[in-house]
């Protein structure tokens, strides 16, 4: 046994050296770099700010910056566990040492013999020779790996070329990270940029694979995965502004994006009109009339001045997009601007006019039309306008409009209005949960986020709903939004109010985390993103703050009146003013 525990303790020896020296090797090179902060990444951010219109280069960025993270926190994890049986080894090797000395008390004394101890340390020597070569060929074996790591994830971002040129140049000039950037400000080139382009450049570009397809973006949900929005920008002065285009005629309503399509509507006592300009380069591609309906009234309906005829934001799922107007009248038309159907639900019955705007699930178009009579929620195909299902509205009139969000792991609808927020099954219209906390004029719309369910008007509270149970888990009252809706991410709640206030709550308990007096009213809601909170007063002053602190970050006059939510996508953020669209790009 004695001789077990000294091999047992040798080969432990051996391979703790080799454990401690890898280990080290591992820990120095990852406090050489941060997965957030390295040359490469930084390139990254240069080739993204001057390539955004490129998607292939753009997917392989994102690629290599997720791969990038996940690598060097899964190195980050090796680390750890090899610490952990770092120590297991070293109480392996305590125990035997332990043993083994207990076992060499219990022998008998021994005569000295010279030859015995030479053969032992000649043993020794050959032992100590072995476990340097082991240890030797560990090291080079796990660098190489290494090497072979960060080849081969380099090669796999080289295959389509676009970064592979920057990286090979990069290489043999040995250029720094500024040098780099200085590079790939050459790539691009083939971008649309102000308000000309050539007809080759215009056929080039991409669809943007980033949609933003009702109000407030895909779901109605507030917030947007692009990234890249430009924080500054000056109309006059063309700064970072791609287009600007007139609108034919006058509405409130949001743009809309899908490929490369932007989607408003207008109206004026003559018709009714969905107008599709292209992303690139703000031409207006066609017009779609609402025309010829039958059941459409013969004159106009009393309007609000605030809300007009063309009110409502259109919706669309890339193949279809429909359009709702004040007159009851609702179109629908293909990409192309070729009109499907279009149909008269019945003039609204109101002493605004008609505001909510629609949304759209697959090939299901969802209507909230609330009105002092008749209140219904609608579920129309896209296909041919025919009735899905439909379910009775809430008691009495509202603005609001639907979104769709996921609560308990299935995919529903929530509506808003006085004196409920409900939730429905989005394929049938079944009520999941209901609950009575609205009152008065509800025209701002719900959010989610985290499942839970948001929801404010100026004349009842706020209210935080948990999406699963229809349970209410806070209330507040201290600032209400009027007609701005809110945004929400599962740490704030943002809201404006039309007498210029604006507050971040706390979205666990309700309390106010963060205010701001900006004596100006909103009318447009706040959305998140790329970690910033972007809000538009009605005066055309763009506010932007951390979405992680609510903390003002910047503001600036627009110089046009701005009542509608902007829409974004890859690198974009399409503004409806009250005189024109256009596009901010950096």
């Amino acid at each position: 046994m004695r001789k077990l525990y000294r091999n047992i303790a040798i080969v432990t020896t051996v391979f703790m050296l080799a454990l401690t020296v890898m280990l080290g090797v591992s820990y120095y090179q990852m406090q050489q770099v941060s997965p957030l902060e390295t040359g490469v990444m930084e390139t990254l951010k240069a080739l993204n700010e001057t390539n955004g219109e490129n998607e292939s280069l753009q997917q392989q960025i994102r690629e290599l910056d997720l791969l990038s993270r996940k690598a060097y926190f899964v190195k980050e994890g090796q680390l750890k566990v090899g610490i952990y049986l770092l120590l297991g080894m070293a109480l392996v090797l305590v125990v035997c040492l332990n043993l083994y000395y207990r076992e060499t008390k219990n022998l008998p004394e021994k005569e000295f013999d010279p030859i015995d101890e030479w053969m032992a340390k000649s043993r020794a020597r050959k032992y100590l020779g072995w476990a340097a070569a082991v240890v030797a060929l560990l090291v080079i074996g796990f660098v190489g790996v290494q090497q072979l790591d960060v080849k081969g994830l380099s090669a796999r971002f080289s295959e389509e070329g676009a970064l592979a040129e920057v990286q090979d140049e990069g290489e043999n000039s040995e250029m720094s990270g500024e040098g780099l950037a200085e590079k790939v400000d050459t790539l691009g080139t083939d971008s649309v940029k102000g308000e000309t382009a050539d007809s080759a450049e215009v056929d080039d570009m991409p669809e943007l694979k980033i949609a933003s397809r009702a109000f407030r973006g895909n779901n109605a949900s507030a917030t947007s995965a692009a990234r890249g929005i430009a924080t500054s920008w000056n109309l006059s002065a063309k700064k970072n502004i791609l287009w600007q285009s007139s609108i034919p005629k006058h509405g409130y309503n949001s743009p809309v994006i899908t490929g490369r399509n932007v989607f408003i509507t207008g109206a004026d006592a003559k018709a009714r009109e969905l107008y599709c300009y292209d992303v690139w380069t703000g031409e207006l591609k066609w017009t779609v009339k609402a025309d010829g309906i039958a059941g459409s009234p013969s004159s106009m309906p009393k309007v609000n001045a605030d809300t007009g005829l063309a009110a409502s934001t259109v919706a669309t799922n890339g193949e279809e997009v429909c359009a709702i107007f004040a007159t009851g009248d609702v179109i629908c038309a293909d990409m192309e601007g070729k009109r499907l159907w279009a149909k008269n639900i019945g003039q609204p019955d109101n002493h605004y006019g008609y505001s909510s705007s629609l949304l759209m699930y697959g090939n299901t178009l969802i209507i909230q039309y609330q009105n002092n009579s008749n209140a219904q929620i609608l579920a129309l195909n896209t296909k041919n306008g025919n009735t899905a299902w439909s379910k009775k509205g809430n008691d009495k009139i509202s603005w609001s409009s639907p979104i769709i969000a996921t609560l308990g792991g299935k995919t529903a609808l929530v509506v808003m209005g006085n004196p409920a927020i409900a939730a429905y099954n989005i394929g049938n219209g079944s009520e999941l949960w209901r609950v009575e906390c609205m009152s008065g004029e509800v025209g701002s719309s719900p959010t989610c986020a985290g499942g839970v369910v948001f929801g404010a008007s100026e004349y009842a509270k706020c209210v935080a709903i948990d999406g699963a149970t229809g349970e209410v888990l806070w209330e507040a009252s201290d600032y209400l939004p009027e007609c701005s809706s809110l945004a929400a991410t599962k740490d704030l709640v943002f809201c404006a109010t039309s007498y210029g206030m604006v507050c971040a709550y706390d979205a666990k308990t309700g309390e106010v985390k963060k205010e701001h007096d900006l004596t100006t009213p909103f009318y447009s809601s706040p959305v998140v993103v790329d970690g910033k909170v972007y809000l538009f007063s009605n005066s055309g002053k763009v506010y932007i703050f951390s979405a992680s602190t609510f903390d003002l970050i910047t503001s600036f006059d627009t110089g046009e009146k701005t009542f509608a939510t902007p829409a974004f996508t890859d690198g974009m953020m399409i503004v409806r003013t009250d005189k024109s669209l256009y596009c901010v790009k950096k």
